[in-house]
């Protein structure tokens, strides 16, 4: 029994539940899994885990074992790291996951030169506006906008995302010019509805001109989960849109998007990158957030005093 092998396997299944997503994420099968736990166990004398036809529990000596050995796996990454080689060039497997407007407008773009830099770093980017289990999923970290709904994550605020209302002039030669942003409630009206992943319905957005604060949701005839899709529906004329600048800039300058209530404003959308509690802070990973800290103060810093890593409730085992 390769006992690192084990600790890393009996970690994965407490962090996922499941000896079957364990496996997956490890890409071993789940008999390999399961033959490393119980090896591990033989060896301790002792039972880390409940097992049942439906979940993995971990036990209170599992428990205790657990903080052990992650600590002993965070200590042995940075042994490695620590060699003069290896923290000069950071190398290994970054899984991530990011919005998918975000990707191909500025993250995609810049990443030659993140390559260009740390080349011996393999970099897996899932690409959605869903909710990712970074736990289940073996994400190391992910990049989202709006604030954060699992407060068990350490998280770090890398931007802040003015916002601004657009429609299509195919749009505004239908339906008219709104004055006041009232009017896109009216019955003529329509907006291109976003359906956010934490609840899976659009909302209202705020608005605010000197001390008058609003908001609106609007009336829409097509809604989408993704902000590539959204983007596209309005530059196809099928409502009004609520826009980050980064993506409407581009348009708006070929007369493609037309900005609406220029006296009213949003407020900015902050824009996270979280990873879980228990997860070392590799170097890979170290390198990756100073990455995208320095690309975004390029298109949308954040506004006020440097942003701080936060650090959440520990998260709830199974």
């Amino acid at each position: 029994m390769d006992r690192f092998d084990a600790m890393q396997a009996f970690a994965r299944v407490v962090e996922t539940g499941s000896f079957t997503k364990a496996a997956d994420t490890l890409r071993l099968s789940r008999a390999t899994v399961t033959q490393l736990v119980q090896q591990l166990e033989a060896r301790l004398r002792v039972r880390l885990l409940n097992r049942t036809t439906r979940k993995v529990n971990v036990t209170a000596d599992g428990a205790a074992y657990y903080e052990r050995v992650i600590r002993l796996l965070a200590d042995m990454d940075d042994a490695e790291t620590s060699l003069s080689a290896a923290a000069a060039q950071p190398r290994g497997h970054l899984r991530v996951d990011v919005p998918s407007p975000l990707a191909r407008m500025i993250l995609v773009p810049a990443l030659p030169a993140f390559h260009a830099r740390y080349p011996d770093i393999q970099l897996d980017m899932g690409v959605s506006d869903r909710i990712v289990d970074i736990i289940d999923e073996n994400v190391d970290c992910v990049v989202r906008g709006g604030e954060l709904s699992d407060q068990s994550l350490i998280a770090r605020r890398v931007a802040d995302l003015r916002l601004g209302v657009y429609a299509a002039p195919s749009y505004l030669a239908l339906a008219g010019t709104p004055a006041h942003p009232r009017e896109l409630e009216d019955t003529h009206h329509r907006i291109v509805g976003f359906l956010w992943s934490r609840t899976g319905r659009a909302f209202p957005y705020a608005m605010h001109r000197g001390d008058e604060r609003i908001q609106v949701q609007g009336r829409h005839a097509f809604a989408v989960d993704d902000g590539n899709a959204y983007l596209a529906a309005g530059l196809a004329g099928l409502g009004v849109l609520w826009l980050p600048d980064y993506m409407a800039r581009e348009h708006a300058a070929r007369g493609e998007l037309v900005p609406l209530f220029p006296d009213w404003q949003l407020d900015s959308m902050p824009l996270y990158l979280a990873y879980p509690p228990n997860r070392h802070v590799s170097a890979k990973l170290r390198v990756f957030i100073d990455w995208i800290v320095a690309v975004m103060a390029q298109h949308a810093p954040v506004q006020g005093p440097p942003p701080r890593t936060v650090v959440r409730a520990t998260r709830r085992r199974r």
